[in-house]
């Protein structure tokens, strides 16, 4: 569907034993995308009441009962950290009604990007949250597209991990572009841009990126022959747009005739939104609804991860295997 733009504290259920009810419910990050899960696995969202106190902090109610039921939590965890203090005082919620198995379905997992120690004394946060979910209740959890799939071990919860190239490729499809070729803005998407690549018969290009700061990149070197393609850009998140933007300019410079991007979450922080907007080089970009977008661009075009997500619910609530939803062409 396509849309014009947006081991502790686990409760142990038995394998092959379902759960007698299944319910869904929203944080506030999203209810937008929620709504559409919830719709689309036929099922209407679970009454919750969330409200801050004057001072801001979160408080929560479920307006029904939960007991031994199945429950899907839905939140993205972009900034601000709210989103993810609500997910985790939901998750805290549920376990103290009862719930028979919470999962977290975290369409974006936030905090991603901090995944090792880079430098002297710097936190992994990304290990910290994926604590903490543990700690909350949480006994499972589904996201979309991490920053490194490598995330997965820091876990000790089941953990789901879908790729948005299951909704991207079957659009980028039928643009029927010419000379295509797909670009990795780093190296580190290469294993990605190689799948799409693989999937839509086209040649693979790698940018080599040297970032002298956080949030500041700087393009150095094309890896392949653009000339006279049509080029995807092929990311997992645009934050600042920096990286997306140098990248078509650089490889518009070396001949590229039409660029288009396909990005799972469109983080789009700061003015990123106008940089693409003002980039001549860029003809659009595809991006999912795992995040809501909070500004509007003739560019963008929302492609929806609801029916994947529901599929993946009603899967994990049938203990049936998700693994279609998940594998991603190599």
């Amino acid at each position: 569907m396509i849309e014009s733009s947006p081991l502790v504290g686990l409760h142990p259920l038995h394998e092959g034993i379902v759960p007698a009810e299944i319910k869904i419910v929203a944080g506030r990050s999203h209810p937008e995308l929620a709504a559409r899960v919830a719709r689309a696995a036929g099922l209407e969202l679970a009454r919750v009441t969330i409200r801050n106190f004057s001072d801001g902090e979160i408080w929560v109610k479920y307006e029904e009962n939960i007991r031994g039921v199945d429950l899907f939590i839905i939140q993205s965890t972009y900034a601000p950290a709210d989103n993810l203090l609500e997910l985790l005082i939901l998750i805290d919620a549920a376990r103290r009604a009862s719930a028979s198995r919470i999962t977290a379905v975290i369409p974006y997992f936030g905090y991603a990007r901090q995944d090792r120690k880079d430098q002297p004394r710097v936190s992994i946060t990304a290990k910290l949250v994926a604590n903490i979910l543990t700690v909350a209740g949480a006994d499972r959890v589904i996201t979309i597209d991490l920053h490194t799939p490598q995330l997965q071990g820091f876990f000790d919860i089941p953990l789901d991990h879908l790729y948005a190239s299951r909704v991207l490729l079957p659009v980028l499809e039928q643009e029927q572009l010419d000379r295509l070729a797909v670009a990795a803005p780093d190296v580190g998407g290469a294993k990605t841009a190689r799948a799409y690549a693989k999937r839509l018969h086209a040649d693979l290009v790698l940018v080599d990126k040297r970032r002298p700061a956080p949030n500041v990149s700087e393009i150095m070197t094309v890896i392949g022959d653009v000339e006279g393609k049509d080029v995807i850009i092929v990311d997992d998140l645009i934050d600042t747009g920096g990286t997306f933007v140098s990248c078509a300019r650089t490889l518009k410079a070396h001949g590229a005739r039409t660029i288009i991007g396909a990005c799972t979450h469109p983080v789009f922080s700061g003015h990123a939104l106008d940089a693409i907007e003002e980039c001549d080089d860029i003809e659009r970009v595809y991006v999912t609804d795992t995040i809501p977008l909070r500004h509007q661009s003739s560019k963008i075009r929302v492609v929806s991860v609801a029916e994947m997500l529901a599929e993946a619910i009603l899967r994990t609530h049938r203990n049936e295997s998700i693994s279609s939803l998940f594998d991603i062409i190599r």
